[in-house]
C-alpha cells in the first residue's frame, strides 16, 4: 500500500512568550507538534498562554510534550519546589498555588482541553503512542520530556552521570523529545555538545522517519542523516552517521552572517531570512522524488525547533513544516 503524503508544524520552546505569534503562518497541517518548555516558570497562566498558541494552529492533531521548565507537570519536582520555597524562602503555600497551581493541576489543563470545544490537543506522557490521521495515514509516536542536567533540577532532568532509557521501537515514525540527541543540532552557545548519549544509541538503532526536539536554542535547523548499513551496538554520532550522504537542511549558521562571511554572503543571508520571516516558517519535503527523501530504515530527519531565541536582540526562530510519508492505515475488511 502506498505511503501517504503527511504535513507536520513543528514548533519548541515557546516558553509562554506572548510575542511569538503563528498568525503569519495559513498553512493547513495534519499534525501540530510542540516539543517542550510550554512555560517559563510553570506558571499556570503560562499554560493558558500556550494553550491559546496551539489553539490557533490549523491541524486536526496538535501532539505536546513538556520540558524541563514545565516541572509542574513533574508533579514529584513540583512537590520538591514547593517545599523548598516554604523552608528557604518562607512562602505562603496558598501563594505557591495561587501562581502554580495545586499538584497535578497543570496536566488537569491538558485533559479539560481534550474534552472541550478545542480538541485535538493531546498531552503525551514518555512512551509509544498510536494515531490514526484524518488524511488516512498511521502514526506511531514515541514521546519523552526528559533532558540531562548536570543539577536535575528541573522538571524531567536526570544527572549526566546517570542515564535515562530511551524505549524506541524500530516500527516508531516519529521520536519526540524535548532535547536533541549528542551530535545533532546540540551545539551550545559554548561550543559544547549539549545532546543525550542513550538518545543518540536509541534514535539510531530505531531509525525514525523524523526526530524532532529543541531545549538547545541556538541549535535550530534540520538534518537529513543517512545511517551507516551496520550502527553497532554502542552507536554515536561518529560511528552510525554517514556524513557523506547526510545533508544540512537549514541552521542558524546558513542564516545568520558569520566571522569569515563576505559582503555578498552576509546580504544574501539577510535577504533569505527576511523573505522566510515573511513566509512565518520553514518548510521542507522528503518525499519520494524529493531532494533528500527519508527511507524508512536508511535515513531520518533531524529537527531542532526552539522558536525563542539564545539572545534576547536576535529575532524569533522559524517553525518547521516538514513532508513526510507516513504508511497508509490498514483498515479491517467486512467478513
Amino acid at each position: 500500500m502506498k505511503d501517504i503524503k503527511t504535513w507536520f508544524l513543528i514548533i519548541s520552546d515557546t516558553h509562554a512568550n506572548q510575542k511569538i505569534r503563528l498568525s503569519t503562518l495559513q498553512e493547513a497541517v495534519d499534525v501540530a507538534i510542540h516539543c517542550g518548555d510550554l512555560t517559563d516558570g510553570s506558571k499556570i497562566a503560562e499554560y493558558h498562554t500556550t494553550l491559546n498558541l496551539l489553539q490557533t494552529t490549523n491541524a486536526p492533531l496538535k501532539l505536546v510534550i513538556a520540558g524541563n521548565h514545565d516541572f509542574t507537570l513533574d508533579t514529584p519536582m513540583h512537590q520538591k519546589k514547593a517545599a523548598e520555597a516554604h523552608r528557604l524562602f518562607s512562602i505562603d503555600p496558598a501563594l505557591m498555588n495561587k501562581e502554580y497551581g495545586d499538584f497535578g493541576d497543570a496536566r488537569k489543563l491538558f485533559d479539560t482541553v481534550n474534552t472541550s470545544t478545542h480538541r485535538g490537543i493531546i498531552f503525551l506522557d514518555e512512551g509509544i503512542h498510536r494515531f490514526d490521521l484524518a488524511n488516512g495515514a498511521s502514526l506511531t509516536v514515541y514521546a519523552s520530556p526528559f533532558t540531562p542536567s548536570i543539577e536535575a533540577d528541573w522538571g524531567f532532568q536526570y544527572r549526566r552521570s546517570e542515564s535515562h532509557d530511551f524505549n524506541i521501537i524500530p516500527t516508531v515514525d516519529i521520536v519526540i523529545t524535548h532535547g536533541p540527541p549528542k551530535g545533532v543540532l546540540d551545539v551550545t552557545a559554548s561550543k559544547r555538545r549539549g545532546g543525550c548519549e542513550q538518545l543518540f544509541a536509541a534514535v539510531a538503532k530505531a531509525k525514525p522517519r523524523l526526530h524532532c526536539f529543541g531545549h538547545i536554542h541556538e541549535g535550530w535547523g534540520a538534518k537529513a542523516v543517512a545511517w551507516r548499513v551496520d550502527v553497532g551496538e554502542s552507536p554515536t554520532h561518529f560511528s552510525a552517521i554517514d556524513n557523506g550522504a547526510s545533508a544540512v537542511v537549514e541552521s542558524l549558521a546558513t542564516l545568520r552572517p558569520g566571522r569569515w562571511d563576505t559582503p555578498d554572503t552576509i546580504a544574501e543571508k539577510d535577504a533569505r531570512l527576511r523573505s522566510l520571516n515573511k513566509k512565518g516558517y520553514r518548510h521542507t519535503s522528503h518525499c519520494t522524488g524529493d531532494e533528500h527523501p527519508i527511507i524508512p530504515g536508511q535515513s531520518t530527519l533531524f529537527a531542532n525547533a526552539a522558536i525563542e531565541p539564545e539572545s534576547e536582540g536576535e529575532g524569533q526562530q522559524l517553525p518547521w513544516i516538514i513532508d513526510l510519508e507516513l504508511p497508509a492505515l490498514v483498515r479491517a475488511t467486512a467478513a
